[in-house]
């Protein structure tokens, strides 16, 4: 018997990734079923709803039910909607590296990253553009007990350096067709430090928390000495068993887990447009195996 009642819910792939269906987001959600949408998170870690017809308003209303929004540093906001980022790519841009098209943990960076993120698609193209999700649950589970025992006991540094930088990834760099106002200030040389593996508040899981965008090296550690257990780290987290890969289809929303995922922007659909809109659900401290 399921153990859902008042919505239905459909895995998407083995490891991650749930299809939810039944409810309308731009209603206020009831209680009980805002109840069985939040436990269906926790056990899938992003989940999906389709055909929803939102306004900015409501996707912020259903986002807020998770948490506080937050406003995201770097990127020029919805006009009118400082909580929303768009997230856009524009078909005459000449990038080479679109928005959010590595390996990430969404500002991991912060002291207090983002509990997780609600995606929601408003221009799509005709294929490509997909997203993919990796599970941190499995990377961590899938490691031998001798390296789960080195890295319960480290911390590494993230920054925002790489990405949003004076020499950034994403940083507008004088392509005048870029769609995103991405720029750079003094906040992009901050550097945090965070357990490596970090225990789940709500589910009490273990999970990794390194990724290839904001990790720049282990505490006390050079970046030199760091990579190449860090450069390990980042591919065994993106095995394609610990994934799910989400095909956007006009109204479509995501909400993702970010204390437990990753996730990565297909960069495959040059010559269209692509617009979708996040809210950035705020979070709690990264607390270590051994706190």
């Amino acid at each position: 018997m399921s153990q859902y009642r008042f919505i239905d819910v459909q895995p998407i792939a083995g490891a991650l990734g749930a299809e939810i269906s039944g409810v309308d987001l731009s209603q206020p959600v009831p209680d009980e079923t805002f109840a069985e949408i939040r436990s269906a998170l926790h056990n899938h870690q992003v989940i999906f709803f389709r055909d929803q017809q939102l306004t900015p308003d409501q996707h912020k209303a259903f986002s807020a039910r998770f948490g506080d929004l937050l406003e995201v540093p770097f990127v020029r906001a919805l006009e009118g909607h400082a909580e929303i980022l768009p997230v856009m790519k524009g078909k005459a841009e000449q990038t080479k590296r679109n928005f959010g098209g590595a390996w990430h943990t969404d500002m991991s960076y912060a002291e207090i990253p983002p509990l997780g993120s609600a995606l929601y698609a408003r221009v799509i193209p005709p294929y490509g553009g997909d997203t993919m999700w990796a599970s941190m649950y499995h990377a961590y589970d899938a490691l031998s007990d001798g390296l789960k025992l080195v890295l319960d006991k480290l911390r590494a540094v993230h920054s925002p350096v790489r990405s949003y930088g004076a020499r950034g990834a994403v940083v507008n760099n004088g392509d005048p067709a870029h769609k995103m106002d991405v720029r750079t200030d003094d906040r992009a040389n901050s550097e945090v430090l965070h357990p490596v593996v970090r225990v789940h508040p709500a589910t009490g899981r273990k999970a990794l928390y390194v990724n290839s965008t904001y990790t720049m090296r282990f505490e006390g550690m050079t970046e030199e000495e760091s990579a190449p257990l860090l450069q390990y780290l980042y591919a065994h987290a993106a095995r394609p068993e610990f994934t799910c890969r989400f095909r956007w289809t006009r109204g479509a929303l995501a909400v993702w887990d970010n204390r437990c995922t990753q996730h990565l922007a297909m960069n495959d659909y040059d010559g269209f447009d692509r617009e979708l809109h996040r809210t950035t659900i705020a979070g709690d401290r990264p607390v270590g195996v051994a706190a």
